[in-house]
């Protein structure tokens, strides 16, 4: 079982996916949900730790803005844990709840500068697409599990 980072996170499509092939997801959905309820952190929006900023400015300078450094915090994790990688180009703004082309260049770099299995798509636009979409994910996630096969 890899860990396996979604990005830009999306509709549930991708994470139930990669969760049917026997890996685990790592999408920016299960950080939020433990901002939100982790008790001894403050009611939203002020859910954040002394911690939280550090981790983003491992990744952006103070001069970058807030909500960069803000995105990297919660993606840090993710980043670091990531064996494999899903990333979608090409989206329509209103896929994903990432919002910021710098962050979206950002975790693009971070994550082929760590050398692991890519598999870059475009966002599909009709359901041939779709469809094919949704097999090269598959035949992706299954090449991880022979590799992991493979490498034990």
């Amino acid at each position: 079982m890899k860990g396996i980072f979604i990005y830009p996170s999306n509709s549930l499509i991708l994470y139930d996916l990669v969760e049917r092939f026997g890996h685990k997801p790592l999408a920016i959905m299960q950080e939020i949900r433990k901002k939100v309820t982790t008790a001894g952190i403050d009611s939203p929006p002020l859910n954040i730790t002394p911690e939280d900023p550090k981790r983003g400015l491992k990744y952006a300078a103070v001069e970058v803005p807030a909500g960069v450094r803000g995105r990297m915090s919660l993606l840090d994790p993710l980043i670091e844990d990531a064996e494999a990688a899903i990333l979608v180009e090409d989206a329509p703004i209103g896929f994903g709840c990432m919002g910021c082309q710098r962050t979206s260049e950002l975790v693009g770099f971070l994550i082929r500068a760590k050398r692991i299995p890519i598999l870059e798509l475009n966002y599909p636009t009709s359901d041939a697409d779709a469809e094919n979409f949704v097999y090269r994910i598959s035949e992706f996630l299954k090449g991880l599990e022979g590799a992991t096969e493979a490498g034990a």
